[in-house]
């Protein structure tokens, strides 16, 4: 088999695996979500479905599937079918760019666990993810209703200001290794714990991780549905399979952000003491995971004017200071 056909082959491999697996990590995201917030809770949460309630994930998805899927009668009805899509087709899109892990040999040929390796994987990340705001916005203003199309503004409002924010606070990290390659920046720490960016860049590292809070919709900047709220923001008048693909999509970007995170700032796929390379990472994007899960359970929702005031007056004016003294140090 010729090297071509087989990077043919490898690349459809990858694609359709990241997919696959993502798309259960989705699924199975959920059924944690629900366990950990009923542990902080202090209740039991999904337990009657399967032993510890772990089917409750198959009886969720065969609702999703089985559900009625209602459209409203005056709804734009190709911009509604296509913005759950857009959601989720970008939140896959964008893992194209991300190392899971380290390269190995298999039948005599170096794997390269990535679908496609660019040197701009920051840039690329990013863009893409920055693509998924049409999909709340477009469903909102195809759903024809007040209620969704303020949702959908107020999407727009939010992923495009802490877009700003995000991009920002990567800038000190890229400066420093000279690179937008993501490969390149797991390479920079490779010395060890203390070469980790974290320890170098600790204020780009909590810019960048309250950027991916708002990105993702979590609490407590989860302006974007809010569940406090009687409507569900954008997503008001969807149901069955297509709420189900806007779902997706938001799981399935915690885990690009987890693993961006885990890649930029924690030492992404090297060896940790003792520690495989793909252990660790494995280990970091659970914790982070996790910890998003945990914020959930335990801190309260912002006003959206509030969430503008944060990003404009404190975050933005943070990250322009962090890049302006990074840059200083570097010269």
């Amino acid at each position: 088999m010729s090297d071509f056909v087989f990077l043919i082959i490898e690349t459809i491999i990858k694609a359709v695996l990241v997919v696959l697996v993502f798309s259960a990590l989705a699924g199975y995201g959920t059924y944690i979500e629900r366990r950990v917030l009923a542990f902080v809770q202090r209740r039991k949460g999904p337990m009657h479905v399967g032993p510890f309630g772990l089917l409750q994930i198959v009886a969720d998805g065969i609702k999703m599937f089985t559900k009625e899927n209602i459209i409203p009668r005056h709804a734009i009805r190709p911009i509604f079918f296509i913005a759950p899509i857009i959601t989720a087709s970008t939140a896959f899109i964008a893992m194209a760019a991300v190392p899971f892990f380290a390269p190995f040999e298999l039948f005599g040929h170096t794997i390269k666990p990535i679908v496609a390796d660019i040197n701009v994987g920051v840039l690329f990340v990013m863009g893409v993810m920055a693509a998924g705001l049409y999909g709340p916005l477009l469903g909102g203003i195809a759903s024809v209703s007040k209620y969704s199309l303020l949702g959908g503004a107020r999407t727009a409002i939010q992923l495009i200001s802490y877009e700003v924010v995000g991009g920002l606070a990567l800038l000190s990290p890229i400066l420093l290794v000279g690179s937008l390659s993501l490969v390149e920046m797991n390479n920079y720490q490779f010395g060890g714990l203390f070469d980790w960016l974290l320890f170098k860049q600790p204020l780009a590292f909590a810019l960048f991780m309250m950027a991916g809070y708002a990105e993702t919709n979590r609490t407590p900047f989860d302006l974007l549905e809010h569940e406090a709220e009687v409507v569900t923001g954008y997503a008001t008048e969807y149901s069955g399979i297509h709420w189900g693909l806007f779902a997706i999509g938001e799981y399935a970007n915690m885990f690009t952000i987890s693993f961006l995170i885990s890649l930029v700032f924690l030492g992404g796929y090297n060896d940790f003491y003792f520690i495989p390379g793909a252990l660790a990472i494995l280990c970091k994007v659970a914790f982070l995971f996790f910890f998003f899960i945990l914020v959930r359970g335990a801190w309260p929702h912002v006003r959206p004017d509030q969430l503008m005031w944060l990003c404009w007056k404190v975050l933005m004016p943070l990250a322009v200071i962090n890049i302006i003294i990074t840059a200083l140090a570097i010269l």
